[in-house]
């Protein structure tokens, strides 16, 4: 059963990339992958923010593996970004290679902590 609950969110996680990446390239251009960049740091906050949640209000096994695993493991890409990242080297892009990288890491982790806060305050408003 988890494993249908595992792909379930794995379908939804990525349609839902496929459609905020498709926006971002829209809204922000195409010169920097901002498709990747924005899917990526919104799963960091999603991840911290609901894991924060979920320890204040507990799901089920199940729900856990639909959501981080299926969900936002589908919607979040480390491959897409290497793959990019390496495009942007090759391609003598030296410098947005490297503000690809960091900015994916220092943001990523920046709202990987805010998801964790803003999930504490929430289940502090809720409880």
């Amino acid at each position: 059963m988890q494993y249908l609950f595992i792909a379930v969110g794995g379908a939804a996680g990525a349609v839902l990339r496929y459609i905020i990446s498709g926006w971002s390239y829209r809204l922000l251009g195409e010169g920097f992958p901002w498709g990747t960049f924005v899917v990526n740091v919104l799963g960091s906050f999603l991840i911290g923010f609901l894991w924060q949640l979920f320890e204040y209000f507990p799901i089920s096994p199940y729900m856990r593996g639909l959501i981080f695993i299926g969900g936002l493991g589908a919607f979040t890409t480390f491959s897409t970004f290497a793959f990019e990242s390496i495009n942007l080297f090759r391609d003598g892009e030296l410098i947005l290679g490297f503000a690809n990288v960091l900015l994916m890491d220092l943001f990523g982790i920046l709202l990987g902590f805010l998801g964790i806060i803003l999930g504490r305050m929430a289940a502090s408003v809720i409880s």
